[in-house]
């Protein structure tokens, strides 16, 4: 028997090491280890969660979230692997506020894993504080369970929870929540809003330092300061161009187009400077529609046009043949990539300015500088680079 088990495994290590790709997955999946799939070189995907206390005290928080969204996207933006730009996906949960069901320990998943921004900024700026049960390892744990959390070797998985009450409040013991959540490579980091040694005392800091992660302290309810520069109102103005080159088609394509601008607008109730990062989030690669828009939708593909049907175009398309609607696609992509292209340029002068005043200013401790340190750390330990 042992010489027929020596002889399968030599034989087994022969097709292995002899193999092409398709075939040794084959054999990886007759072993059972392709749970952990090897990406081609270079792929990569930076995913975070965003777990935020949504109880009565927290409407600064919320109000900080609104106001370094983009700022935050724009950071993410920045990190290459192996030279190339990951794939960037945000969940959004709220936890204690009374309004949600108390089976469900008062979590709510707001946004699942996505790279829809629009998205998650809706869902950001729809947020409302109500009392407060706030249960941070409850909140861990659930989005550790029912988060789409990606396998890939090269992958960042980030969870940030903020708040202001103790951290071991509730049914869940967050140092069990954090074990599952390291257990899957996701490392905790946490934000508490209020002075320093009362985010230690509470545990704040111990549970980032289990998670792995970074522990931070923000005033929540200062208002965040932002830098003006001389090309905002540039940016700003390519905005509306940049809108004019999507074409909204199927089920979702004229809500979305909407969706669009509302974000626009809600980006600009907070200030001209949120606007303008939210701008420049729209000119890079991370902005991509393809759910909705036909321009993105055939840049993935060119051959998606065929299998559009007429019904799924917006009315002022209906008439017109294949080849009109190649053409009028190609012009609009041919039109946003001069426009982005713009903003590129606009923003780097834009970055260099904020850049330069930034060291004549003190440091800002608020929800959105805080994320964006501990992403460019973490980051260098994987292997990422900043790339401006």
């Amino acid at each position: 028997m042992k010489t027929l088990i020596l002889i399968g495994a030599m034989a087994l290590t022969s097709l292995v090491a002899n193999a092409n790709s398709s075939s040794l997955n084959s054999v990886k999946s007759y072993l059972g280890l392709n749970k952990v799939i090897l990406p081609p070189d270079g792929a990569s995907k930076i995913q975070v969660a965003l777990l935020f206390d949504t109880s009565n005290s927290m409407d600064g928080l919320i109000d900080q979230a609104k106001s370094r969204l983009w700022d935050i996207v724009n950071t993410l933006t920045t990190l290459k692997y192996q030279g190339k730009a990951p794939v960037i996906e945000i969940a959004l949960y709220e936890y204690g506020n009374d309004g949600l069901p108390v089976v469900k320990n008062y979590i709510r998943q707001v946004a699942p894993l996505t790279t829809d921004l629009d998205l998650i900024s809706e869902k950001l700026f729809a947020l409302k504080t109500n009392g407060g049960s706030e249960y941070c390892g409850a909140v861990i744990q659930t989005s550790v369970k029912e988060l789409k959390w990606d396998d890939g070797i090269n992958t960042m998985k980030l969870v940030y929870i903020a708040g202001n009450e103790g951290f071991d409040q509730g049914g869940v013991h967050y140092k069990e929540a954090i074990s599952l959540a390291l257990k899957n490579n996701v490392y905790v980091n946490t934000i508490f809003c209020g002075n320093k040694q009362e985010g230690i005392s509470l545990l704040w800091q111990d549970g980032a330092t289990k998670g792995q992660g970074k522990y931070f302290n923000i005033d929540s309810d200062k208002k965040v300061e932002y830098i003006q520069t001389p090309y905002d109102t540039q940016i700003n103005a390519c905005n509306e161009k940049l809108n004019k080159t999507y074409i909204g088609y199927g089920k979702q394509g004229q809500s979305k187009k909407q969706s669009q601008i509302k974000e626009d607008a809600n980006a600009s109730s907070i200030s001209q400077a949120n606007a303008t990062e939210r701008v420049v989030t729209k000119s890079k690669a991370v902005y991509k529609n393809s759910s909705w828009d036909l321009v993105d939708n055939v840049k993935d593909n060119e051959s998606n046009l065929d299998k559009i049907q007429t019904e799924d175009l917006p009315a002022e398309y209906k008439g017109k043949s294949k080849e009109e609607i190649k053409k009028i696609v190609i012009e609009k992509s041919k039109e946003r990539e001069t426009i982005q292209k713009e903003i590129g340029d606009l923003a780097i002068k834009r970055q260099k300015y904020i850049t330069e005043k930034s060291k004549q200013s003190s440091k800002q401790d608020d929800l959105g500088s805080a994320i964006k340190t501990s992403i460019i750390s973490f980051a260098n330990t994987k292997g990422y680079k900043v790339e401006e």
